[in-house]
């Protein structure tokens, strides 16, 4: 899932060079190598003279200071009885004076006679430099480029290859056409409205992160940093596969394979690079047997490690991709970290490990699960914000929406995915939603059942469009459930998707809106402007998908095509597909941009509801919060490195 878009990416939630115009950037840095190594020569001398000029001035006051030894004034000096320690025990600092006093100005002499030797060493190797012919100058510059690009060849000679593992059982990647006629023919609607979406990227937006549709170019936000990582790319490569779409696969795997370099100085989200790229490069990898999905996701993983070098392990929600360095979202609460961010990272990483034995992904992410552990819960919620750096939660704000969501959906896909093997997962999942329905989930006046948010001890009656995929996640954990009660959180699941079609059905352009109230005589209705707006979320369809598997209930597949058909009457322009700013108002204006995880998830869940049930099925595949499918780990007796064996 993905985040509000006025929330920087909390919750289920670039122009790139083409290759030529790479190449031609560092031909050209080359070709200007020689006239950068005389001016480094240049500069040198003239900084060793000033540094020269300086170490040849006459001592003075100010020069007397400087040559105080550091431990005269940093380091407290105990004096022995025999030199008078005083009755109180204090420490006393001495001054320079009598006999230390002397030892230091010969220390201080002495390395002021090295430091002039080297410098008088550094002036001469120049003067020599400058003194040699052109010829020669030539041939030592030839040199020194021969050394450069020899360095280079090492450094992009690529990583390590990884250790081969065993391919997990990979089925239903390919067909699940429908045998009704109609069905299939919507499902062709929805495969031609993918390719509408990712040709427009190909010709307008390619290698930037996303697309303006309607200015038919490039867009990005500060998820991404300054880099044009080709987010889109990543993110549809496998609505593209499984879509039978495999020209413009091979089109996305090329730009990858040519393009996508992590080592930019870039501050990037963990949370939406792990769930878009991460998910998106290892669904790739699992679909196609492609290596160069595998070492692309690893290379990036590698990146984000550092964000997890805290005093408490709780990472930080932003890292620099080159320099490793971390640091919080401003708005969060006192610098806090975020629930549905650090809290959405364990299905990825427990497939990093496996695919490259390194323990440390998974390390990481049972850390944070352990640490949850230990710590109260108000009112057994979870809150949203929890300082990284003391561990202390930070204001009691639980939400199943934006900040909070995915947490949930991941302990139980941690389950699924183990093939229901780590039980600590299912237990946590169980207890978190036991008091999610005790205090957040209710029934309106109008018989709506709806999730609210738990603010301070206050309920808000009101609800997400991102909390809507919690239909789905019921249903997906129903089976499993404690006390018998799959029937109910199945029947849960239905009540909250009936909630989120009538808050689709109640607007203008039958599209939802962002939020929507649950008060003052209003239902399933969004009272704020800036709350009507709609950008191509997939968390209704997704709840529709996820019914549909387990019911077969023809209703859903009839409100997925009333949203598709709403799509793509109403956000579809020439250039793509765009979110609109208010969905009750019958000439609705764009926002222009076509966000990745539309071609992610959106149009990758209608695809699924309208394909047969052994396309990507449930047994075999767990959809991560961007919808990217990894396949579950009939591990066995194998046991992850650094994990203890799984107990049944």
């Amino acid at each position: 899932m993905t985040t509000p878009a006025l929330l920087p990416l909390s919750g289920r939630r670039i122009p790139t060079l083409s290759p030529g115009a790479s190449s031609f950037t560092h031909h050209r840095a080359t070709l200007r190598l020689s006239e950068k190594f005389i001016l480094l020569l240049i500069l040198s001398a003239f900084i060793t003279l000033c540094f020269g000029a300086f170490f040849f001035l006459p001592d003075n006051s100010k020069h007397k200071r400087f040559d105080l030894g550091l431990e005269d004034v940093l380091i407290p000096h105990i004096d022995s009885p025999k030199e008078g320690k005083h009755a109180s025990g204090q420490v006393v600092i001495h001054g320079q004076g009598g006999h230390d006093e002397h030892r230091h100005r010969e220390e201080q002499e002495s390395l002021r006679d090295k430091i002039r030797a080297d410098h008088e060493r550094a002036l001469q190797e120049a003067k020599e430099k400058l003194r040699k012919s052109r010829e020669e100058l030539q041939a030592e510059i030839q040199t020194e480029k021969n050394k450069v690009m020899e360095d280079l060849k090492k450094t992009n000679a690529g990583p390590k290859p990884l250790p081969p593992v065993p391919m997990p059982r990979v089925v239903g990647i390919n067909d699940g056409e429908p045998p009704e006629p109609d069905v299939k023919e919507k499902r062709d609607k929805i495969r031609e409205m993918m390719k509408h979406a990712w040709d427009s990227y190909r010709q307008y937006g390619w290698g930037y992160n996303e697309l303006k549709p309607l200015a038919k170019k490039g867009h990005s936000t500060n998820i991404f940093g300054n880099s044009q990582l080709g987010a889109t790319i990543v993110d549809a490569l496998d609505t593209l596969y499984i879509m039978g779409l495999h020209e413009e696969f091979k089109d996305g795997q090329e730009w990858i394979e040519q393009n996508l370099d992590f080592s930019v100085n870039a501050e990037v989200s963990v949370f939406e690079v792990n769930i878009r790229f991460i998910g998106g490069l290892l669904a790739a990898y699992y679909l196609s047997g492609q290596e160069v999905f595998k070492l692309k996701a690893v290379q990036l993983a590698e990146k984000l490690l550092p964000a997890f070098n805290t005093p408490t392990g709780i990472p930080w929600a932003m890292v620099n991709l080159k320099s490793g360095v971390g640091r919080n979202w401003g708005w969060a609460s006192a610098g806090s970290s975020i629930l549905a961010e650090f809290g959405t990272l364990h299905m990825e990483f427990v497939h990093l490990t496996y695919l490259t034995g390194n323990p440390a992904y998974y390390q990481k992410v049972m850390h944070i699960r352990k640490l949850l552990a230990k710590m109260d819960r108000p009112n057994g919620l979870y809150p949203n914000y929890l300082n990284p750096r003391t561990g202390r939660w930070g204001q009691h704000h639980t939400s199943v929406g934006g900040l909070g969501d995915s947490f949930y959906e991941y302990l139980l896909k941690a389950w699924l995915m183990s093939d229901k093997t780590d039980t600590e997962a299912r237990k946590t999942y169980d207890d978190a939603i036991e008091a999610i329905e005790r205090h957040l989930i209710r029934k309106s006046n109008g018989g709506l059942t709806f999730i609210g948010e738990w603010k301070n001890g206050h309920l808000e009656r009101k609800m997400g469009h991102l909390a809507c995929f919690a239909g789905g996640m019921f249903a997906l954990g129903a089976d499993g459930s404690p006390d018998d009660k799959a029937g109910h959180y199945l029947q849960l699941g239905a009540e909250i998707a009936h909630t989120c079609h009538e808050s689709y059905d109640r607007t203008v352009l039958k599209l939802g809106p962002e939020a929507f109230k649950f008060d003052s005589g209003l239902e399933a209705v969004a009272v704020r402007q800036n709350e009507k707006y709609y950008i191509l979320r997939p968390e209704v369809i997704e709840t529709y998908w996820y019914m549909w598997r387990f019911t077969h209930d023809p209703k859903y597949r009839q409100w997925g095509w009333e949203a598709a058909q709403a799509i793509d009457k109403y956000c579809r322009v020439s250039g793509g597909f765009s979110g609109v700013k208010d969905v009750y108002s019958s000439t609705p204006t764009y926002d222009d941009v076509q966000q990745s995880f539309f071609l992610a998830e959106t149009l990758k869940y209608l695809y699924l509801l309208f394909s047969s049930d052994d396309l990507m099925p449930l047994e075999s595949w767990v959809f991560n919060t961007e919808a990217h499918p990894l396949p579950v780990l009939h591990l066995g007796n194998i046991t992850l490195p650094g994990s203890e064996p799984a107990q049944r």
